[in-house]
């Protein structure tokens, strides 16, 4: 298939009343004009407020259905008890308040085009019967046992991310990869930065029209703030501003302190968010919690030495510096092990000799691995309750689940 030409994407874009010359634009454009004239299904994704129901008729309109029935369906907007009869029909007497039979959409558009928007609401079971139809073309109305045949072209579109719906168990992957024969997506707002200015005038004019007043303007500063914000809601959200604007604002040159106004969240920058994930909590927060023990046993190590070397360069008596060395060091342990008995000693010790005082560190390779921790907190916390699981678990921070499998991990039984 050929590519498109400026003069036939530009055409295309005055008939579907499309603004802007964005790359992603321009390719979701040709990719919809090159699928056109086939059956395949298509799947359109994007942000809310993109203007994603434009490409289905652009779709529609180029192909050989073009003179045939074209229903856009908001599966969003359809109550879950209803939307099998909307999409397939029903049969008299089949639930309460179906007092006559019923075509569905895939009836009536027989030979047409199907736009099934926000696809990934859908319930279920409704995506049961979907992928049949796709697969077989065939369906069987609300309480009918008959199955009837159809020559629909399915397109769909959704703002939502397919595969992690898929891995909540929200939607069917069978159906995903049926729908998603070919994909179009369409770029969001904050992506089109040379349109945005561009469509801000296209609205201002014809609200302009709209409301028999002069159009609205933007100054330099204003522009830039324009062409800086974010734009959550994309085009929808721009134009509904544009129109709040063209109604309220009785100066019709806007300077950048005005235009703030209508901005909401405007921060001057685009910075990336902070997503918190809830996943492994409680192994976040143990890890957490070693890893603050492990630090502050080096920092009191250090203080430990520190204070040592000073009171061994001034000239101090023995009984003082081993005084203040018990203190120091009992002061360290406990730090470690809160539940350490006043009378525990540590390995380092000070001794003098032959009136020149040596400092005779006995250093053990200490073990900086988290499971070597963990089971060492974990031995203690049993021994000092006897064995009673659930008071070592409270003492160590932790669920009581969590240390029986911590036990089983460990092979501690």
């Amino acid at each position: 298939m050929k590519i498109l030409s400026v003069m036939e994407v530009q055409k295309i874009k005055q008939r579907f009343g499309i603004i802007g010359n964005g790359v992603g634009l321009n390719r979701a454009i040709d990719i919809a004009m090159q699928v056109a004239p086939t059956d395949l299904s298509v799947l359109i994704t994007g942000e809310s407020g993109v203007g994603k129901e434009v490409f289905p008729q652009i779709i529609h309109q180029h192909s050989t259905r073009k003179h045939g029935a074209y229903i856009a369906v908001n599966c969003g907007a359809i109550p879950e008890g209803t939307i099998d009869s909307e999409l397939f029909g029903h049969e008299k007497g089949s639930f309460t308040g179906a007092t006559d039979h019923r075509k569905g959409y895939f009836e009536v558009a027989n030979g047409g085009t199907i736009f099934l928007d926000e696809v990934a609401d859908l319930p279920l079971s409704t995506q049961v019967r979907l992928l049949r139809v796709l697969e077989t073309g065939e369906f069987i109305k609300v309480g009918s046992s008959k199955v009837m045949k159809t020559n629909v072209r399915v397109i769909a579109a959704t703002n939502v991310d397919v595969m992690k719906a898929i891995q909540n168990g929200k939607f069917r992957e069978d159906l995903y990869y049926r729908l998603n024969t070919v994909p179009i997506f369409i770029p969001p707002l904050r992506d089109r930065v040379e349109d945005i200015h561009l469509l801000f005038r296209k609205f201002a004019n014809d609200f302009a029209d709209k409301y028999r007043m002069p159009p609205i303007a933007l100054d330099d500063e204003a522009q830039r703030m324009l062409e800086a914000y974010d734009w959550p809601g994309n085009i929808r959200q721009l134009k509904n501003i544009t129109e709040q604007i063209s109604v309220i604002e009785h100066n019709r040159n806007l300077t950048m302190e005005t235009f703030r106004k209508y901005l909401p969240n405007y921060t001057g920058a685009r910075l990336p968010a902070v997503i918190a994930h809830d996943d492994h909590k409680s192994f976040a927060s143990e890890r957490e919690i070693l890893y603050k023990v492990l630090f502050d046993m080096k920092n009191d190590m250090n203080d430990l030495k520190k204070l040592v070397l000073e009171m061994l360069n001034k000239d101090t008596s023995t009984s003082d510096v081993h005084q203040n060395n018990a203190q120091l060091i009992q002061k360290l342990y406990q730090s470690v092990d809160p539940v350490a008995p006043a009378n525990s000693s540590k390995t380092i010790e000070i001794v003098r000799q032959e009136h020149n005082i040596e400092d005779t560190e006995e250093v053990l390779e200490e073990s900086l691995s988290l499971s070597d921790k963990e089971i060492e907190m974990i031995k203690k916390a049993l021994e000092k309750h006897s064995g009673k699981r659930k008071l070592a678990a409270s003492e160590l921070g932790i669920s009581e689940r969590t240390l029986y499998r911590k036990i089983k991990e460990y092979n501690l039984e």
